[in-house]
């Protein structure tokens, strides 16, 4: 059976490009498409108005949210399978869970109730640092959100913690029809002064050829299984995390991978997704790889 693409919803303004994202999302890869609100609203009955019938405004509340997020996803996608759900939960909890039986997470970039200052609220990180499935975060200018760039960037990074954000990237870039920028980012290490300036270049040379031969090695798999994805390969001297946010801007969706220990219950998220979810000018999916 197909997992379900599963959107967090709550209202906010944020909310709105996230169902839109994950309606087209979800059409694109022929999936159905399931609308979460959790909340525990029950810690506040005793201060909040009731109805007539005895539920608490919260849960009225709940009910519109959804249904107003079920319509739009609709009008998005008339010929799409849309589901609602109010769980009694707090968000990241009830997200997690969710995502065990997912076939991506999504979530807005800011909640409700979070300070406009905030460039990431802490639901959507809390997940994407925690989720076992792909989280993709919507964010961004709308050119990136329309898919007007017609690419997708792929940050390719260690062998241990990119396998599965590859074949995300890949197949994503199937299903657009678009190109996949495959980018590995390398660094020479400082050099004293006394060393020659020849030797310098000899040795960052040496360093773009390992970076080259990585790079290689994380796409040949995939380029065998997705042979008709078309596929620029770059090496970058720099910072992984500045290099994919400035080629951000020229992406759909960026997809970089993060290693997931089992057992773990802390935030496991690199310093390079950390960037990207707050400073990225596309949505990001950020895509577990089991250790």
């Amino acid at each position: 059976m197909t997992l379900p693409l599963i959107v967090g919803v709550d209202g906010s303004d944020a909310c709105l490009p996230a169902v839109d994202w994950a309606a087209d999302e979800a059409a694109r890869h022929g999936l159905s498409l399931r609308l979460v609100y959790a909340c525990l609203w029950e810690r506040y009955e005793g201060a909040l108005p009731s109805t007539a019938l005895g539920r608490p405004s919260e849960r009225l509340s709940a009910e519109h949210i959804v249904a107003s997020a079920a319509e739009r996803a609709a009008r998005r996608g008339p010929d799409l399978k849309v589901t609602t759900d109010i769980l009694r939960a707090e968000a990241v909890d009830a997200l997690l869970r969710e995502g065990n039986n997912a076939f991506a997470l999504v979530t807005g970039s800011r909640g409700r109730g979070q300070l406009k200052g905030l460039l990431l609220g802490s639901v959507g990180l809390a997940v994407a640092a925690r989720a076992h499935c792909p989280v993709i975060v919507v964010r961004g200018a709308s050119a990136a959100l329309d898919g007007t760039h017609e690419r997708i960037l792929l940050g390719v990074g260690e062998p241990e913690a990119g396998g599965e954000a590859v074949r995300f990237a890949f197949r994503e870039a199937e299903v657009r029809g678009c190109t996949l920028d495959a980018v590995r980012a390398w660094r020479c290490p400082a050099q004293e002064s006394t060393v020659p300036p020849v030797l310098t270049a000899r040795q960052g040379h040496q360093y773009e050829e390992h970076a080259s031969a990585q790079l290689d090695e994380a796409l040949r798999d995939a380029m065998a299984e997705y042979p008709d994805v078309r596929v620029r390969r770059t090496t970058v001297e720099g910072p992984a995390r500045t290099v994919l946010v400035n080629r951000s801007a020229a992406a759909d969706l960026v997809v970089v991978g993060t290693r997931r220990r089992s057992g773990h219950f802390g935030l496991q998220l690199g310093r390079v997704s950390h960037t990207l979810l707050h400073h990225a000018d596309c949505p990001v999916a950020v895509v577990p790889q089991p250790v």
